[in-house]
Parts: structure tokens; C-alpha cells; sequence
């Protein structure tokens, strides 16, 4: 039995992971601490960050210390990193991330003193992304696809995971790499790199794929369970959208061009990886498999029985992978991840003391569920904040913004009120048991909101809000057994309305991390217009802000 703190401090996201005799006891995103998203304020030594206060949070959480650590997890090997000189990369830092991960080792004694040094395991970044899902999923077998921009040396990563054991069947050297081409479509469309790559996804919905030609020509697969990426001379398709910029219907068809085509390589990448594997189950993490859109082609136009995704699939999900796969090989049988709410929370006297202090006028209803439902019912935007943090980008009814679906308007409310660009769609929330009904074309259920799924016509004018133009959304499905408090908020919606969906969207505005802390969710509530803040068991009104 053996404790194992997993890290990822490397290109971006840095979180921090515990998983103690196989469990996966706590998670977390460096971001939800300092408030800085992704790790990644306008300095480029700023990704390579430790999850220090991540890290300390996981430790306190199972109530150990550094000392009480078998092993540290780091999510990147230095020693496959490309050598000085070697040509394989545009990123201009790798020499010093190379030795920056080096040194991790005496970098994480620092801000954990007590640690031991010699403890610290290097795991490589495309293993712990593919541990990340093998072994959290809920199957013994799986064929693996990862796919992300970068890691030491590769793009890509296709294998078979049986009992938690990797093989490895191609990999993908870089410079090819399908996420990195994707991160050159979003800055050529005006959006931050590694970060916003979910509004091309978003814009492309709006656009028609005219240039898709062009990109069948420039990136392919090999037929050998790898791909290319040719040079794109992106300003030949549209123009570069300027920061300030308004964006056209050519922007719009680049974006659908890139999206399609990034799903058909996707497909291709894993009809082979059947081919070779047989397996029924794929497994797929890397940031490229928070395409959610391409992720419902793969199961609906795939060869696999079934699709399972990481909830934190990008770069902060190798913290959880690269302490798994430690964990593994010390011998443990790693039990399989059964929720995405692995970060903080608090006590309802701690939530109260917060309240307290800030001089906010609450109330404690007897049921804060039907409370806010209420609310929402009656054309109420909702903060909702409730039990442990999501680990991820998603919010999953933890620290949320809910809202009425059945209005149209609510859509553009609700990206006024984070200040986000108003293509962007916002998901739906609906009972597990009623999903089928109204919901198509994805796994379900589907309780980490990664795949679309079409919105069934006779549904489409009940919950305009939540359907996106092209017809589909993006779906969050709830199990009273796993989440009672947010079923009971959906139930007493469906008296009130008729309807057993709910918008969600994440608890924060734009460019700021999901809200984690209360002070965040009071900070948040405080400088948007939102109606009602349900803070654990309590409400507290717009009109009774202050006392």
C-alpha cells in the first residue's frame, strides 16, 4: 500500500493529485488557488509553476504530511526530451523547461519541506495522460488514444491498458501534432492558445467547412496509427482576427473547416487503434479530447462499443494519471475514479462564518434545492455553490451558474453576465432518467458534460437556451444516488415548469478561474448580476446583499 502525490507543473495547468492505496483521494488545479487561469498570466515562465498550494491542500486534505509520501509523481521525463539543438519543436523554451523539470525534485523539497528528494519519480507525459484515463475509467481493458499538442518529444499516444498494464502500439514525433495545429487555428482566430481552444470549437458550428479540402491535403494519417501536419498558411484562408476585431462568416468556416477536420483524423486514428486492439472500450485523455464534438463522432461513428473521457483531460489530469501509474507499479490496484469532485469544501458553520463576516443578509430554507428552484422557475439567474470542487474545466453542479432554459433570451443573459462572446453555448443539466428522451447521438449517461448530443426537434423550442444553432448540446446528466442535493433541485424544477433541464454553466466571468472558495463565489456574485447565491445550505438575495 503506498501514497503517491502526482504533479503537473510542465507546459500548462499545473494541479496537484493524491491517490493513497489506490484511491484517488483529492485533486486540484493550482488555478483555484492563486486565480490564475491555466497557470498562465502574460509571462512565459509562469507555466512551468508548482502546484504548491495544490499540493499542500491534497496533503491536508488525507491529513499526511511530506513525510508520509512513498513516492512524487511527475508528470513529464526529462530524459526524452529533446537534446540541445534538436529541431523538432517552435517552442523556444524547451531547453529551459527540460531543466526546470530536472530540478523539480529540490523545487518541490522547497515548498514541501520534509520531502524527500529521492522520492520523485519521473513519468512520461503522454503515460500519465494515458493512466490518467485507463486507470480511473471503469473497465479492467481499454484500447488508450491520447492526443494533445505536445509532450518530451511526441503528439500522440495510442495503446491497450489491461489491468492498469500500458503497451504502447504507435506515437506521433512531433513536429506533427493535431493539438498544436488546433492552438494555430485559434490565435489566427483572435483567442489565447492553450486556453480558448473551446471557442473554435464553439464559432464552428456557425460556419460551413469550404476549405476542407485543403486540409485533407495538409493533415493526414499515415495509415501506420500516426498522422502529418503540414505548414498551414493560415492568413490564405482568412484574415488574422486583431485583439478588438470582430469575426466574419470566413472566420467562422475556418473554424468548421479545422473542427471537421480534426474529427476525421480523430476517427481515422482510432478505427486503426481497434483494429489492432480489438478492445470494445476506448479510453481517450490529452487536451485535444475535451473536443467535445469530436468526441461524440468517435462514438457514434467509431468502431467501439463504448467511449469513456477523462473528466480532466487536459494537462492538469497528468497529475492524477502520473500518480496512478506510480501507484500501479508500487503494486496497488487503483480503484476507479467515481466522481470529479475532488477539490475543497467546507463545513455549513464554516460557509455561515464566511457570510457573517461579510455583513450579507442570508436565510437557511428548509430545502435549498427547492429554494433555488424556485428562483430559477421564476426567470432567476443562480449562483450555486455546493459540497467539493469539480476537477477539470467543467462545472458539473458544484460551482455552477444555473438559469431557466425555456427562454431563448437566457443565453445571451447569461454570456452577458460573464463576458464571453455570445457564439458560446451553454449546457444543459437534466436528471439521468430523463435524458433519453430528450437527448440523442452521445453516450449517456454522460455525468462530465465531454460529448454533444442532438437535442430531439420536439424538444428544441422548449429549451432554446440550451440548444446550440447547430442543433445539438452539450450534456450534463445527474444521478440522484451520486448527486441528491442537485436531483432535488432538477425535480422541483419539473413541478414548477414542466421541464427536467436546467442551464449550467461554469461560476465564474471571463478570463477568471471557476469559482472554488467562497470568497470567490462572493466576489463573483457580488460584481455580476445574478439573482441568487446558494451557498451550501444557504440563500442570499441580490436585494439582501448587505445587511
Amino acid at each position: 500500500m503506498s501514497v503517491v502525490l502526482g504533479i503537473n507543473a510542465v507546459f500548462h495547468d499545473p494541479a496537484a493529485a493524491l491517490v493513497a492505496d489506490g484511491e484517488i483521494v483529492a485533486a486540484a488545479e493550482e488555478e483555484r488557488f492563486t486565480r490564475r487561469k491555466h497557470g498562465k498570466p502574460p509571462v512565459p515562465f509562469a507555466t512551468w509553476e508548482l502546484p504548491e498550494n495544490a499540493a499542500r491542500w491534497c496533503l491536508r486534505r488525507a491529513g499526511l504530511g511530506p513525510g508520509d509520501l512513498d513516492a512524487v509523481a511527475y508528470s513529464y521525463d526529462p530524459a526524452l526530451a529533446p537534446q540541445p539543438g534538436a529541431d523538432i519543436t517552435a517552442d523556444a523554451w524547451d531547453g529551459l523547461r527540460t531543466l526546470y523539470a530536472a530540478r523539480a525534485p529540490r523545487f518541490l523539497r522547497s515548498v514541501l519541506p520534509g520531502l524527500d528528494p529521492a522520492i520523485v519519480r519521473f513519468v512520461p507525459h503522454h503515460i500519465a495522460h494515458a493512466a490518467s484515463t485507463a486507470l480511473a475509467a471503469p473497465f479492467p481493458d481499454s484500447a488508450v488514444l491520447v492526443c494533445d499538442g505536445r509532450g518530451e518529444a511526441c503528439s500522440h499516444w495510442a495503446g491497450r491498458s489491461r489491468r492498469g498494464e500500458l503497451e504502447q502500439l504507435a506515437a506521433q514525433p512531433l513536429p506533427d501534432s493535431l493539438g498544436l495545429f488546433y492552438e494555430e487555428a485559434t490565435e489566427h482566430l483572435g483567442f489565447r492558445r492553450s486556453s480558448d481552444e473551446y471557442k473554435v470549437m464553439a464559432l464552428a458550428a456557425y460556419g460551413e467547412p469550404a476549405w476542407i479540402g485543403d486540409f485533407r491535403r495538409l493533415v493526414y494519417p499515415t495509415g501506420d496509427g500516426g498522422f502529418r501536419v503540414e505548414p498551414v498558411d493560415w492568413g490564405s484562408f482568412a484574415k488574422r482576427v486583431d485583439q478588438g476585431a470582430e469575426w466574419t462568416a470566413e472566420h467562422a468556416n475556418l473554424a468548421a473547416s479545422v473542427q471537421l477536420r480534426l474529427e476525421e483524423v480523430l476517427i481515422e486514428l482510432a478505427g486503426w487503434l481497434h483494429k489492432r486492439t480489438g478492445e470494445p472500450v476506448l479510453t481517450m485523455a490529452g487536451g485535444v479530447a475535451l473536443n467535445c464534438v469530436a468526441n461524440s463522432r468517435i462514438y457514434r461513428e467509431g468502431p467501439f462499443e463504448r467511449v469513456w473521457v477523462q473528466p480532466a483531460a487536459g494537462d492538469a489530469g497528468t497529475a492524477l494519471g502520473a500518480a496512478l501509474a506510480v501507484a500501479h507499479s508500487l503494486g496497488d490496484a487503483c480503484a476507479p475514479m467515481g466522481t470529479a469532485a475532488l477539490g475543497r469544501s467546507w463545513t455549513d458553520d464554516e460557509l455561515e462564518a464566511w457570510l457573517v463576516s461579510a455583513a450579507i443578509g442570508h436565510r437557511r430554507p428548509a430545502d435549498v434545492a427547492a429554494a433555488a428552484a424556485e428562483q430559477l422557475a421564476a426567470n432567476g439567474v443562480v449562483a450555486w455553490f455546493q459540497g467539493r470542487s469539480e476537477y477539470g474545466p467543467r462545472a458539473l453542479g458544484r460551482r455552477s451558474l444555473l438559469a431557466h432554459p425555456g427562454h431563448k433570451a437566457n443565453l445571451e443573459r447569461l454570456n452577458d453576465i460573464k463576458g464571453r462572446e455570445q457564439f458560446r453555448p451553454v449546457a444543459p443539466m437534466v436528471l439521468a432518467g430523463r435524458a433519453g428522451e430528450i437527448f440523442s447521438g452521445g453516450p449517456l449517461p454522460s455525468p462530465y458534460m465531454l460529448f454533444t448530443h442532438h437535442v430531439s426537434r420536439a424538444w428544441r423550442d422548449r429549451i432554446p437556451a440550451v440548444t446550440h444553432v447547430d442543433g445539438s448540446a452539450r450534456v450534463q446528466t445527474v444521478d440522484p444516488r451520486h448527486e441528491p442535493l442537485t436531483a432535488r433541485l432538477l425535480e422541483r424544477f419539473e413541478q414548477l415548469t414542466g421541464l427536467p433541464v436546467v442551464v449550467n454553466t461554469s461560476l465564474n466571468t471571463a478570463g477568471r478561474p471557476m469559482a472554488d472558495d467562497p470568497r470567490d463565489a462572493l466576489e463573483c456574485f457580488g460584481s455580476a448580476p445574478v439573482d441568487a447565491l446558494a451557498l451550501g445550505p444557504f440563500l442570499i438575495h441580490r436585494a439582501g446583499l448587505t445587511r
